[in-house]
Order: structure tokens, then sequence, then C-alpha cells
């Protein structure tokens, strides 16, 4: 039987859902991308990348927006493809595309990270994927670099392709997992059997990458608290380093085809909270440090360290510790970033394409950011990596705000009497309570949120 102090729990936390579950951004960026604007393009990028200092080691994020079968769940920017040509001249023009920067910049500049998102990277074919290796090594210096990390579909890997990648430098790989149940997997359109993952992990670790961070998510359709702990349960033989634990973000104004899953079929936002609750304490019961919002590592892992010390950073892969001041993004929609601002290529991958073959930078849009932007930016990262600032410390950096945040403050003051946040002498603290509301406290900082028209994901 349920005791008195448990249900009164659950009726505050009812309330406090009601109350903060709103349609706000996950903040992987301050100003968002919601706020680029077309007034920002190649030319302005061209300038940016002639300003990177030539002493300054630069990180890389290739988008690879391809996939054997798109997941109904899924929000990148990716698309089935079954034909080797369409991927092998996508590669040929991610070539061009790195050597246009290059160009640019000047220089062969010195790489510390590489990152292979998508999409799918493993779609490309092991002798595809050394040709853009190479392709990469011609236009930059990657001889220092220290992490090349991938994620992966499980399903569509192969040996052959975790062997080249190995010889490429991977040191660091991301499973999709997302829930192992029968039942949900039907639902989302990626049937994926534990055996298949174990077998990819098996793959990886022979091959000599060292850190395994595997995805997993909560709130899809037909999930049940019970499928996702057993999916842990299960996952733990791996032995992964990291984890992260997404929420389901149900956005069919952007992506069409999430329609196709029943909305009768997602979990309720009480329920959502709970499996996000519970999957958390389970980690934590295996050893695991929450890191941020929705990530867990070891406590060895230098995502777990860089967390204990104040260094953790987020960008538009998640949590991370690149401190890296110039991030540049090859491939359709991908993001770029310096201290100037932040640019996007083009999404749709056939004007993509004609930019590059152009011999143009492909940006589509982007945004210079401003002395207040790089304030709230400071105020927003740590919110969601340490849930804590100091704001008179961030004048001191950059200059006080000209409001002095007195409207941030005002907007949060009903979460304070709440005790998802407290507030004194300039320090800001996120309560434990309050943990799984940051990215609305983060939102009280966000200028732009009141004007814009785009349709966020809800919080919980």
């Amino acid at each position: 039987m349920q005791s008195c102090a448990e249900t009164r729990r659950q009726i505050r936390t009812a309330g406090l859902i009601a109350r903060y579950d709103a349609n706000v951004p996950r903040y992987t960026s301050y100003p968002t991308a919601a706020q680029f604007t077309r007034d920002i393009g190649p030319g302005e990028w061209a300038k940016w990348l002639g300003e990177v200092p030539a002493q300054d080691a630069v990180s890389i994020y290739v988008h690879i927006p391809f996939c054997r079968t798109l997941c109904w769940y899924c929000a990148c920017n990716t698309r089935a493809v079954n034909r080797t040509q369409t991927i092998d001249t996508y590669v040929d023009l991610l070539v061009a595309e790195a050597g246009e920067v290059a160009a640019r910049l000047g220089r062969r500049q010195a790489v510390r990270r590489l990152h292979l998102g998508g999409g799918t990277p493993n779609m490309l074919s092991p002798g595809t994927l050394g040709r853009l290796f190479h392709g990469l090594r011609e236009a930059f210096d990657l001889r220092a670099v220290t992490e090349v990390a991938a994620e992966l579909d499980p399903a569509s890997l192969t040996k052959a392709w975790v062997d080249q990648a190995a010889c490429e430098g991977l040191n660091r790989a991301s499973l999709g997992v997302q829930d192992l149940s029968p039942r949900v997997q039907r639902a989302i359109n990626r049937i994926e059997p534990f055996e298949i993952v174990d077998r990819a992990a098996g793959w990886l670790r022979d091959a000599g990458v060292a850190s395994l961070n595997l995805d997993l998510m909560y709130g899809l359709p037909l999930q049940m608290q019970d499928d996702l702990l057993k999916t842990l349960s299960q996952v733990m033989t791996l032995r992964p380093e990291r984890l992260s634990l997404f929420g389901y973000a149900h956005v069919p104004w952007l992506k069409p085809h999430q329609r196709l899953i029943n909305l009768t079929d997602l979990p309720g936002p009480a329920e959502r909270f709970a499996q996000s609750q519970a999957a958390s304490a389970y980690l934590v019961d295996q050893g695991y440090e929450p890191i941020g919002l929705d990530h867990f590592a070891r406590p060895g892992d230098d995502l777990a360290i860089a967390a204990r010390a104040g260094r953790l950073h987020r960008n538009f892969q998640g949590y991370t510790v690149d401190d890296a001041d110039t991030l540049i993004g090859l491939g359709a929609s991908s993001i770029s970033r310096s201290p100037q601002g932040y640019v996007q290529n083009h999404s749709q991958e056939v004007a993509w394409r004609a930019a590059v073959r152009a011999g143009e930078l492909p940006v589509a849009r982007g945004l210079e950011i401003t002395a207040d932007d790089r304030r709230r930016a400071e105020i927003i990262e740590r919110l969601m990596c340490d849930f804590a600032v100091f704001l008179p410390g961030v004048d001191r950096r950059h200059g006080p705000a000209a409001d002095r945040f007195v409207g941030a403050l005002q907007r949060l003051q009903p979460m304070i009497e709440d005790g998802l946040v407290s507030y004194e002498n300039g320090a800001l603290a996120v309560t434990e309570q309050g943990r799984p509301f940051v990215r609305a406290i983060c939102a009280a900082f966000d200028t732009s949120l009141a004007a814009s028209t785009v349709r966020h994901g809800r919080l919980i």
C-alpha cells in the first residue's frame, strides 16, 4: 500500500509538471538555431574562418545524412538511401567542402577532435570511409587529433567498417539502442535485438575503441517503465563508459514521418517523468555519475572528470569536454561555431550539393552573436552543465547586463517559490528537485523565446 508521503510527493510532482512542462529549447547552444537568419551567409563564414588564429586547434563535425531505414521517432536530418552512388558522390563533395574551408583558413589547420554524426556514418563503405579520411587529411592537419568519435547503427554495422574506422583513429563510439523491447521497437520501426548491439560492441572493443556510449530513450510509444529498466539491465553487460538518456521529442510539425506514431501510444508527462527518474536512479545505483540533464558516465570517464571540475561544455552533439573556440561543420545541415557566431549549411541536400559543386561555402543561414548573447550563453551553459552559476562572475567576464537580469530573476521567482532554484547574493543554483526542469530555468534568460514562432519539444 502506498504511503501518505509518497502520495503527497506524486501530487506535488504532478503540480510541477502541470506548471512547467512547456515547449522549450534543449539549449545545445545560445542563441538557439531557431534564431538563425539568412542575413549571415558564405561571406561572413569565410571572413570568420580567415580570423581563426594559426596556432588554434579546431574541432570538426561531419554529417552523414543517410540511414538504411527511417526510424519513426527520429528528429535528425537524414533519409533512407540504398544507392551506393548517392553516398559516394556525397563523400566526394564533403572532401570538396573541406578543401573550400581550408582555403579560407589559409592553412592546414590543426584539428583536436573529429566527430562523425548523422544519420548513420556506417552507411559509408569501408573504402569510402577511408577516402573521406584521406580527403580530410589533405585539407586539415590531423596528426594531433585526440578523439575520433562516430554515431553508429548496430544493425547496419560491419566488422570491416569497424576495422577501417579503427585504422583511421576511431577511439570513441556511440551506439543507438533506444529500447530493446520488441513491442517498442516495432512501434518506432527500429528492429534491433540485443544480440546485434552486443555483437557491435564486441567488434568495437576488439578494435581498441576504449570509450563506448549507448543512446537510450524514454517516452517512446508503448514504452513502460519496466521496458526501460529491463533495457538498462541488459546493456549493463556491455560495460559502457557513458550512457545518454533522451526524452523522445514528438515534433511532427518538423518531422512529418513522426505522424506514423500513434499519439495514443505515447506515455503522458507524468509517466515520462517517472521513467526518466527511475532510469536515473538505476544508473546511479550501478555506479554512474549523472552528467547534466541526460548523460551518465563512469567516475573515471573524462566527461565525469570534467563535470566535477566545472569544465563541462555543451554543443550540438550534447555534453562534451571539447573547449575548442571553433567548430567546423561539414555536410548538409551541419552547424559551425566560431567566437563571432554560428552558421548552418543548407539543410536540403540538393541545395548543399549545388553550392559545393559551384565552389562555394554551402552556408544557408547563421547568426552573429553579441556581447549580451555571450553573457547569456555562459549563464545557460553553466546551468545546463553545473546546475549553478555566479552572476557577478559573469559580469566580470562580459560586463554587466543592461537590465541586470531583472526580467530573468522575475521570471524565476515562481520557480524559487516552488523550490526548483535558489538565488542568494548573485549565486543561482538549481535544486535536486529542479534538475529535471533546468531547461525551463534556462529559458528565463532567453530573450528571444517569447517572440519566436518556432515550436520546440516539450520539457518533460
